[in-house]
């Protein structure tokens, strides 16, 4: 399989790599690339990201999709447009986190199949119920909620 390896820094141009074989150890797969013959030669290789050509995915089971889909995507809130998926994060829990830009605010949003209602990637469009309020838990402070936590501040001191 052909794929490419971005460095994990952004720095420097991906690299064109072909797996030639591949095994599990300790919970993870080890990967050899044609070439790199050496833990030397794959030392820069480490935290790369990893791009497999769309024409070389496997097909997924329905109702599952590829994170790279998802970027480009319009996300709406029932009928409300939220605004457009700029990139999608790990780590924070057990749903990968859409990033969604609108206007000047930006929201995390977690890919959860509790609050999705549809992936529609022929048209670029998420449709999710979020529960009341997740919106505003990330949403920037208003003039008087940054009163009101600059007025704390001086009380605790």
């Amino acid at each position: 399989m052909r794929l490419w390896a971005l460095p994990k820094d952004g720095d420097g141009p991906r690299r064109e790599l072909t797996i030639e074989e591949l095994w599990p150890h300790k919970g993870h797969l080890v990967l050899k690339f044609e070439g790199v013959d050496s833990i030397s030669e794959a030392e820069p290789l480490i935290g790369s990201e990893l791009q497999v050509p769309a024409s070389q995915r496997s097909q997924l089971k329905p109702g599952w999709v590829y994170v790279s889909d998802l970027v480009g995507c319009v996300l709406f809130d029932g009928d409300r447009e939220i605004g457009l998926v700029q990139d999608v994060q790990f780590g924070a829990g057990e749903a990968p986190l859409l990033i969604v830009n609108s206007g000047a605010s930006q929201y995390e949003i977690p890919y959860a199949e509790a609050y999705l209602k549809s992936t529609d990637l022929g048209h670029k469009k998420i449709v999710m119920m979020l529960p009341e309020g997740m919106l505003e838990l990330n949403a920037p402070l208003t003039a008087e909620e940054k009163e009101q936590q600059k007025n704390s501040r001086k009380l605790s001191s």
